[in-house]
This record gives structure tokens, sequence and C-alpha cells, in this order.
């Protein structure tokens, strides 16, 4: 493991919160709390959106601790997607709790997006 940055919430609360290292290359960026409008910022924050420097191009975001998600996480999830696509890397995301994988197959971002159970499935995909 290489490296450990931690993104923190500005606004006090504990509501989210988004580490990332690197593993072998792979930005594994872990997101804790509630994905909704509030935290919109931080999460940008946290995924690469293709503005400014280059970003890793393999990322594995771990939803493991993530309790809720609305439009907003699944927005900035395909921007993360979209991002990493453009520099031939991929995002794949791992260990979704039931609720928040719902909602994504609701609206078929399991489909664009590859789905792990774990991030040590994600990696080795």
């Amino acid at each position: 493991m290489e490296g450990l940055s931690d993104i923190g919430n500005t606004d006090g609360s504990d509501r989210f919160s988004a580490v990332h290292r690197m593993v072998d290359g792979v930005r594994v960026v872990t997101i804790e709390g509630e994905i909704d409008h509030h935290v919109r910022e931080l999460l940008s924050a946290a995924l690469p959106s293709g503005c400014g420097a280059a970003p890793p191009s393999r990322i594995v975001v771990d939803l493991g601790g993530v309790t809720f998600m609305d439009s907003t996480g699944i927005n900035i999830l395909i921007t993360a997607y979209q991002a990493a696509s453009a520099t031939e890397g991929w995002l794949r995301v791992a260990a979704a709790q039931e609720p928040v994988l719902h909602v994504m197959q609701l609206v078929g971002i399991d489909a664009l997006i590859a789905c792990y159970p774990s991030v040590e499935q994600a990696l080795t995909s």
C-alpha cells in the first residue's frame, strides 16, 4: 500500500468521509456515510472528474460504508467513470450495501460500471 489521504468534511458533520490509498497502481477510494447533494463537493474532490491534473486511470470505489446514495452520487460516479475511460482506464465499484446497489441497479449504472462484492475482487478482476 502506497500513500493514504483523507478528504474530511468541512461542515463538521460526521455524515461523510473519503479516504484514498494506492494499491499496486490502483487508486482505492473508501467512502463512508451518506451520499447526497450536501456532500457533492467532497465526493467530487475524492473522485477524478477529468479536470486539472491527470487522474489515476484505474480506480476502485469502495462503497461498503455508504448507507444512502441519491442521484448526486450516481452522477459523480458516471463523471469519474468517463474521466477514467478517457485515459483508457477503468472505474469499478466494490462492496456496495444492498440499498445502494439497488439504487445503482434501478438507474442501470451497474451496466456501465462494473460492481464487485469486495475490494479484493474489484482489484483482481
